[in-house]
């Protein structure tokens, strides 16, 4: 290659002078070809209007080309879109067949897009398109959804009217922030519906409207749908019960459940002694079997809230389970603590000595042993004995020297001192019996979702969060560098598509290698050698970094060569 090269520039070498436009590419062909193929720009062109005098590619091309910056580059400034397209013109206009200017990513053109992504009528028609085409291109599983609500914070100005407002923030409390609803599709976690909402809101009364949206868009009922303790609100429940759908979700300890989840444990220990539970086991990462939880379940008969009538009751089940990897950190802190209460018990009646302040109230040495028990949260678990010590000097009375006959007075100082600090074994024993007990509800009957499935499905939880992190760390939705509420929303919902293609990406790769049964080397930095067959996105798009086109034309402007970067192999 090396020779024809030289023989090839050598000869146009003497006729004309060389042109030479080098490129980066990097991973945006890779990004670009993932978004074409599911069907991305035809997708958004179909719902977004093109004004009749508009110039320039369309509205889906020009969110796949700002995508692909986006997650390139991990930035969504559309100041700085602009001058990056200028270095990439003829590799996006052979990857798009079309004929790219920088000024088709101008950032007032950037604003236009953001303004009908944010709309709802466009937003969740787009939404609704792509769901149905990806579930039907990739033969995707209907059975789970999961919905989850973050925030992403912003230095913002609170206004009555704005998005962003004064609320929990999970990211940063000292900022005001906004909230994203989402819900996504299992086992892969691509995003089916996102919602921005303002920030002060509840993430309770969330869930029915997206709910709504996907069982529309999905046209499908007995969706199993999954969610975090907020999910458990009785509306909720009574909705997705009402529509022929199920629902699984842990239950908080507040309330009338933490009075029920009392005897719920009472009863699963008394079945644990029997050997009565249920065990439920999991392979883990290296290929053993190891005991994930043990447990049992009740039913109950629940009523939509408001009516009393006969009709709108239904059947769920408790599912009460132990987990050994969540009572080990409850049982380490529980003797962190009693460790802790042992400690500053001791130290309440110091050894006489300069600078240690004995106790001579018995009533505020109990006082100080009943505050310690209860910060330490150890009430009941140690037991404390003292006594109470007289110490007896004699003194003269008055100045000078001391006679037989001089009067004198006796001097008693009285000390409280803790003697012994004991455990309750017994009552300890008890207690660590009754760490890492859970609570879920599911309305699915065991046939659907068996104790070990419910138990197993939650578990998949991260699968969500793990959407918020690509949100959030890839696409870096946080610090929002826009300020209008149809700036937010529509940005919001821009980022959530590049999530989508990220996901997607990866889903399709580690399915294509599972089918084939092979790996792939050189994804490791730390490792070359190491072999995977769940390759992540993030490290598929790193792989083809540096990567570059180089284009030598003649003086006339002809192309002559066009060559790109190899990929190196590991």
């Amino acid at each position: 290659m090396r020779v024809q090269l030289a023989q090839q520039a050598q000869e146009i070498l003497g006729q004309s002078d060389l042109v030479m436009i080098t490129e980066r590419v990097d991973d945006v062909a890779l990004l670009i070809g993932q978004m074409v193929k599911m069907g991305l720009p035809e997708v958004l062109d179909r719902h977004i209007p093109r004004h009749w005098t508009q110039r320039g590619i369309s509205w889906g091309w020009t969110a796949v080309i700002w995508l692909a910056y986006i997650v390139t580059e991990g930035d969504h400034r559309k100041v700085s879109v602009e001058t990056d397209l200028k270095g990439m013109r003829h590799t996006l206009s052979r990857l798009t067949a079309q004929v790219i200017a920088p000024l088709d990513c101008r950032d007032d053109r950037l604003s236009h897009l953001l303004k009908h992504l944010s709309k709802p009528a466009y937003w969740h028609e787009i939404a609704r398109d792509l769901n149905e085409r990806s579930i039907e291109v990739y033969d995707l599983s209907q059975d789970v959804i999961r919905c989850d609500a973050t925030t992403v914070s912003g230095d913002h100005e609170v206004t009555e009217e704005g998005l962003v407002q004064c609320g929990h923030s999970k990211d940063d409390p000292a900022r005001p922030p906004i909230k994203v609803m989402m819900g996504s599709l299992d086992p892969l976690g691509m995003p089916l519906a996102t919602d921005g909402l303002s920030g002060e809101r509840a993430d309770d009364g969330l869930y029915i409207p997206i709910i709504e949206r996907i069982r529309t868009g999905l046209k499908t009922s007995g969706l199993l749908f999954v969610g975090d303790c907020k999910m458990r609100a009785l509306d909720t429940r009574a909705y997705l019960a009402r529509h022929q759908d199920w629902y699984l979700s842990p239950l908080p300890l507040t309330g009338a459940t933490a009075e029920a989840m009392d005897a719920w444990i009472t009863a699963g220990v008394t079945q644990g002694e029997a050997g009565a539970l249920a065990q439920i086991w999991r392979t883990n990462d290296r290929g053993h079997e190891v005991l994930a939880a043990e447990g049992y379940e009740c039913e109950r008969t629940c009523h939509a809230p408001g009516d009393a009538v006969d009709t709108a009751a239904w059947h769920e089940r408790v599912v009460v389970v132990r987990s050994p990897m969540h009572a080990d950190p409850q049982a380490a802190g529980l003797e962190k603590r009693l460790c802790h209460a042992e400690t500053k018990l001791a130290a309440l009646t110091p050894p006489r000595g300069r600078g240690k302040r004995q106790s001579t109230d018995e009533a505020t040495l109990v006082e100080a042993i009943a505050l310690v028990l209860k910060e330490q949260r150890v009430d009941g678990l140690l037991s404390v004995t003292w006594e109470k010590q007289v110490e007896q000097t004699t003194h003269y009375v008055g100045r000078g020297r001391g006679s037989v006959h001089r009067e004198k007075r006796v001097i008693e100082k009285t000390r409280s001192h803790i003697t012994h600090i004991a455990r309750q074994a017994d009552t300890i024993a008890a207690l660590r019996q009754r760490c890492g007990w859970k609570a879920f509800v599911t309305n699915a009957a065991p046939q659907r979702l068996s104790l070990q499935e419910a138990v197993l499905c939650y578990r998949h939880e991260y699968r969500v969060e793990r959407i918020f992190n690509r949100l959030k760390s890839r696409v870096h939705i946080a610090p929002l560098f826009v300020k209008r509420n149809d700036q937010i929303e529509g940005l919001t919902y821009l980022l959530t598509l590049g999530v989508r293609v990220l996901t997607v990406m990866e889903f399709v790769l580690r399915r294509s290698l599972q089918t084939d049964q092979t790996t792939l080397p050189g994804l490791h930095p730390e490792n070359k050698t190491k072999m995977t067959d769940k390759p992540t996105a993030e490290r598929i798009l790193k792989a083809f970094a540096d990567v570059s086109l180089a284009i030598i034309k003649n003086a006339a402007g002809e192309e002559i060569l066009r060559r790109l970067t190899p990929r190196h192999k590991a």
